[in-house]
């Protein structure tokens, strides 16, 4: 079992997020596709984790990918990230986790855009947007 700096008991996370955020936060699940807040949303800022606050991606690698989900082709600070290999549903995938709470995100694949290849597909529920400040 990996071990995360941020640890919290189950009640515990469920007293802190949202039923849609506890499912795939907290228990692998995921948004039915180009039903999540941060699909088609492209306003200047930066995604951060909805459980812990960690930085994970900036609106510059955001794209549409048109998956039915968020999409970046890199995240901002590579350490924020783990990737697992992920083998559930007959399928073998590469499961994106916040270093910090080891909360799922998504899933990375190599479909995407250059300059990276990559297109993380990540849930909106798994996410908190701050705006750039303004000048």
């Amino acid at each position: 079992m990996e071990s995360f700096e941020v640890r919290k008991s189950d009640e515990d996370w469920r007293k802190q997020l949202s039923p849609v955020q506890y499912n795939i936060l907290r228990e692998k699940g995921t948004e039915r596709p180009y039903t999540g807040e941060y699909d088609k949303f492209y306003e200047e800022g930066t995604y951060y984790c909805a459980a812990c606050n960690t930085e994970l991606f900036t609106s510059k690698t955001k794209y549409n990918s048109g998956c039915g989900w968020p999409a970046f082709y890199e995240p901002s600070v590579n350490k924020n990230i783990v990737e697992k290999t992920d083998s559930s549903h007959g399928m073998s995938r590469t499961e994106v986790l916040c270093a910090k709470c080891g909360g799922h995100l998504g899933h990375v694949f190599t479909d995407g855009p250059e300059p990276t290849g990559l297109r993380y597909c990540i849930n909106s529920g798994s996410l908190k947007f701050v705006a750039s400040a303004t000048k």
